[in-house]
């Protein structure tokens, strides 16, 4: 043993300062779990092995003499060079373990050999810059000393690793960068101490002295912050690979220069351009891998995605384009295929009243409920909202069957959180027409499915060819009717409501008539629901009410005691300020209100009653008059009519009808009819008079204006107006009246109706009994249907 140098006291001195940073690093590992818990660890113990064989190995080099042989020294450097090598390489797998480095084993390995490739690249060329004929060291090239070479090795290895890492590690990536960094400082005094103690050259063991604990510090500070969260992103396809052609571009330059400079390719020469071929085939063998595991995951989830674009979310079922491929499929020859469309009824409400939530699940269960009662080859699909379809591999007949139990099925309470829910399905049926026309069978059972709900709803209906005429008709007519009124193809009749028993014509209900060039005349209850469905029916009504205004004020200012009645349909009923639009038509032809009267049908009243009245008291508003037509249909209420702000009471023509059908008896309901709407001072009407039998009867039950073919079809305004004419010059010419009795009183006789004064300006129609004393044989009904009598202002 000989006495210690400064330097060597100096190198040994700072190889005992990273003691503490292993400790660190340990320190480190407790403290973390998972993935960063093992790789501190490991680092922690590539660490201790590095710092312990660096120790080892200059305790040892004190031990022998400054004349000691070569060949001992060499030893030593080797064996330090072996530990060292073996430390450096487990910091460098801790490195690649830690979070954010790599997503996977297999990323893993595929950065080290991105590494390999750059580390064969800074071997070939420093053994290029080394070695004969350049040797930029000159004199000072280390030769014949493996221990340096081999911590060389490991040093470019590292330099790669962390270049590869700067690049690629997942973000934030100043940890990962941080760590390889200080592995690679660690790396060099690998290769200097191992070195040093082999030339026996104190400089490079002082150097490597303390580039190692300075490497193991940076690496413990970078550590404690390394389980930071970090994005991970595995797509191959955000990988650059640009960097593969430097490392291979500097080789190419380096050995062109070498071999123009008169070198020779040597044994470590060689083993760099070997290294570098290996990792190069290895990396492709690699990407290949990736590119067939990427391609492999790309079909997964294009089948993943075809399927969830076939398929709807909400019930499991097919949607429209799955419900497409099925029927594109090839059918079997000897099975017939039939679409079975269903609709579920008043589904609507159930969003409206409980909630979009309870809908779906609603939807969900009909999509359970489908699927329990398939049978195989069967396919069930949603094509949107509330409406499925059933594709299924049967005769028409079969499917009839099959859509009657599917009503049953979907019939059934539907239990929610909400409660109970109850609906009817719709069903329609078509036989597929012809091999591969998945159009036309969607369409035939879509129009199955239309008229099973224009039928009452709760039904099975199967398609029909007549059903093509009606839908071609209905589109015909919606397109023409959209230009009837400018072709002038429209006009009004006007029907006499007639007073009785005097049948002396007092007003006229302005009716709706198309007659086209081509089509001919087509019947009202043809074409007004076909303007109902397309919305036309607010542009027709508007035309109406003005043409009719427009007669109504010819006809007063010609002197005739007249007024109008018009049409309305509910969708007129609730368009916005459609009273506003009444009073600006009126004012426009200087009509008095009072004149026109505005039918409103009984079917409007099964809507929202609130809103009803509502809008009725703001056409009341204006002066106009409310008529309730074809009561007796079904849909009022006594109480209903109570509420109600009309003022005139049309009676059915069924009504009026009945007696003749049943019994050829006085018809009760009319009576009783009558009698209510005197009860409640409304004037009555009776419509469809149309024989003299009916008449009598009206009469009888005190009713005082009719309407009916009896007395008039609908006619030109100048027709009715020659009526007018005939009615008023037959009322001034002077007929003798004789002396009436009173009329007997007897208690089956009907009642009669009388104005009753109120109070200044109020009038008040009342219903007279037979008992009571002013009961009186005919009345003169003109004055009751002049606006002055019926109280209005």
């Amino acid at each position: 043993m000989h006495s210690p140098s400064g330097v060597e006291l100096a190198g040994l001195a700072s190889l005992v300062v990273a003691v503490p940073a292993v400790a660190l690093l340990g320190n480190s590992g407790r403290r973390h779990t998972g993935a960063a818990r093992r790789a501190h660890l490991i680092l922690a113990a590539g660490g201790a092995a590095v710092t312990g064989a660096a120790l080892a190995g200059l305790i040892s080099a004190l031990f022998l003499a400054h004349d000691a042989m070569a060949d001992h020294r060499r030893a030593l450097g080797q064996a330090v060079a072996v530990a060292m090598a073996l430390g450096t390489l487990t910091l460098l797998a801790g490195t690649l373990m830690l979070p954010g480095a790599a997503e996977n084993r297999r990323a893993g390995l595929r950065h080290l050999l991105d590494g390999l490739i750059i580390a064969a690249a800074l071997w070939f060329v420093g053994w290029v810059l080394v070695c004969e004929p350049t040797r930029i060291l000159g004199a000072s090239t280390p030769m014949g000393c493996v221990a340096l070479l081999l911590g060389a090795g490991v040093a470019t290895v590292a330099l790669g690793l962390t270049a590869v890492l700067a690049m690629h590690a997942h973000r934030p990536r100043q940890v990962t960068i941080r760590v390889a960094a200080g592995v690679s400082l660690v790396s060099v005094a690998a290769s200097g101490l191992p070195g040093g103690i082999c030339q026996g050259r104190p400089g490079f063991v002082l150097l490597s002295a303390v580039l190692l604990p300075a490497g193991l510090f940076v690496v413990a500070h970078a550590v404690k912050v390394a389980d930071r969260p970090v994005t991970v992103t595995g797509d191959i396809i955000q990988r650059g690979t640009g960097y593969a052609f430097v490392p291979m571009a500097a080789m190419v330059l380096a050995g062109t220069y070498h071999l123009l400079a008169g070198g020779d390719f040597a044994g470590y020469g060689f083993l760099g351009a070997s290294v570098e071929g290996f990792a190069l085939v290895g990396r492709q063998y690699l990407a290949l891998g990736d590119v067939r595991s990427y391609t492999l995951q790309l079909r997964q989830r294009e089948a993943h995605f075809r399927e969830l674009a076939h398929t709807d979310p909400l019930t499991g079922l097919a949607n429209r384009r799955g419900l497409v491929r099925a029927l594109r499929e090839p059918a079997q020859q000897d099975r017939p295929r039939t679409l079975v469309g269903l609709d579920l009824d008043g589904f609507k409400n159930v969003n409206d009243m409980r909630g979009h939530d309870v809908g779906d699940a609603v939807l969900a269960e009909v999509g359970e409920r489908l699927r329990a009662n398939l049978r195989d080859g069967d396919v069930a699909a949603r094509l949107g909202g509330d409406e499925f379809a059933v594709l299924m591999w049967a005769t028409p007949d079969e499917a009839m069957a099959a859509g009657k139990r599917l009503l049953a099925v979907l019939g059934e309470p539907y239990e929610t959180e909400d409660g109970s829910v109850f609906l009817s399905a719709s069903v329609g049926v078509a036989g597929s027409p012809a091999p591969g026309d998945t159009g036309e069978l969607m369409r035939d059972a879509d129009l199955a499915l239309r008229y099973a709900k224009q039928r009452g709803k709760n039904r099975v209906e199967r398609y029909q060819k007549r059903y093509d005429e009606l839908l071609r008709r209905h589109s015909v007519l919606e397109n023409e009717l959209r230009h009837a009124i400018d072709r002038r193809q429209l006009r009004l009749v006007f029907q006499p409501v007639v007073a009785l028993p005097s049948v002396r014509p007092v007003g006229a209900e302005a009716l709706l008539r198309w007659h086209h060039p081509e089509l001919g005349a087509v019947r009202p209850d043809e074409f007004i629901p076909v303007a109902e469905e397309s919305g036309l029916i607010g542009m027709l009504g508007a035309w109406v009410l003005d043409q009719a205004c427009a007669q109504l004020a010819k006809w007063l200012a010609a002197g005739h005691d007249v007024w109008v009645s018009v049409n309305l349909s509910p969708k007129e009923l609730h368009a916005a300020d459609y009273a506003g639009h009444v009073a600006a038509v009126l004012d426009k032809y200087g009509v008095p209100p009072q004149r026109l009267v505005l039918e409103v049908t009984e079917h409007a009243v099964a809507t929202d009653m609130e809103e009803l009245i509502r809008r009725l008291v703001e056409l009341r508003s204006t002066g106009v008059r409310i008529a309730l037509d074809d009561f007796g249909a079904g849909y009022s209420s006594l109480g209903q009519l109570r509420n109600l702000p009309v003022d005139i009471l049309k009676i059915d023509h069924a009504l009026v009808a009945e007696p003749e059908s049943r019994t050829g008896m006085a018809a009760p309901l009319v009576d009783v009819v009558v009698r209510l709407g005197h009860r409640l001072g409304l004037e009555v009407l009776a419509e469809g008079i149309g024989t003299p039998a009916q008449r009598e009867v009206v009469e009888e039950a005190g009713c005082r204006l009719g309407q009916g073919s009896l007395f008039g079809w609908g006619v030109p305004a100048e027709h009715l107006e020659a009526q007018l004419r005939t009615a008023r010059s037959s009322a001034t010419r002077p007929v003798p009246v004789p002396r009436r009795r009173p009329a007997k009183i007897t208690p089956s006789a009907p009642a009669r109706s009388q104005i009753v004064m109120l109070g200044p300006g109020m009038r008040q129609v009342r219903a007279v009994l037979p008992t009571d004393p002013a009961f009186s044989g005919d009345q003169d009904v003109r004055s009751v249907d002049a606006p002055r009598e019926m109280g209005q202002s």
